[in-house]
């Protein structure tokens, strides 16, 4: 139990039948915005935790995770039944490299994210570093139902905060939009509307693209990239694309 600190629940927000966020007074480590922190709750005797990334910037405070609830999973199923003044488990300090320090210079920063994988591309949107590394920003946003595209407020702040840097695409694909794109990222990408449709070429001089959320996204789009000439981003062998699986 000394890897954990005893965190208070001070909300939770539903966003749909399934989607939820929820928010946690809890100590923890200085963290960069695009890391994951565990979670955890005592069941049954056994302490079970997940990591979770933060959607809170590391300046804001209290700990945000954005999460679907799992059917029979274990842990989300009781995550979403938590209210004000329950206590949850938290690890001290936050892990991963899903942050802009560890991606290279570019004119022109893309941020993909399926579901719950957008949580850590608002923690890195609402902090400085975008903003001054990057003539312009993309935030792409696929979910299948219009009830599944949380965060609009937020995002509408971002847009307004920063007009002419920040481009914002929604996709849809499982329900007809007025506002939003069609289909999948990858298949956007591979027959060029998601350029067209933002005005800005993906390419290995002008590009750095950032990917979080379903496997198949994450892997189709990889690929995608990789036949325009892209490559994987790695700390010894610079490319252009950096990613993460998360749900």
């Amino acid at each position: 139990m000394a890897a954990w600190n005893v965190g208070k629940v001070v909300e939770r927000t539903q966003w749909s039948k399934m989607l939820y966020s929820l928010y946690v007074e809890s100590d923890i480590e200085p963290f960069e915005a695009g890391q994951f922190v565990k979670m955890a709750l005592e069941i049954n005797g056994e302490v079970i935790g997940r990591p979770y990334s933060l959607v809170n910037p590391p300046d804001h405070r209290p700990l945000e995770i954005y999460y679907i609830e799992v059917p029979n999973g274990p842990l989300t199923f009781r995550l979403a039944k938590l209210s004000s003044g329950d206590e949850i488990l938290v690890a001290s300090r936050a892990h991963g490299f899903m942050i802009l320090d560890e991606v290279p210079q570019a004119k022109c920063l893309w941020l993909m994210a399926t579901g719950t994988g957008v949580g850590p591309f608002l923690s890195i949107l609402a902090t400085d570093k975008p903003w001054q590394r990057f003539e312009r920003v993309v935030l792409v946003y696929a979910v299948r139902t219009l009830s599944d595209l949380s965060y609009q407020e937020r995002i509408s702040q971002i847009s307004v905060k920063h007009p002419g840097q920040f481009t914002f695409i929604p996709f849809i694909s499982r329900e007809p939009s007025d506002f939003a794109l069609p289909g999948r990222i990858p298949q956007a990408i591979i027959d060029g509307r998601l350029e067209a449709h933002v005005g800005i070429n993906i390419s290995t001089e002008n590009s750095q693209i950032m990917l979080c959320g379903n496997p198949h996204m994450v892997k189709d789009t990889t690929n995608a990239l990789i036949e325009r000439g892209l490559k994987k981003h790695r700390r010894f062998d610079p490319g252009q694309i950096t990613m993460e699986n998360y749900w």
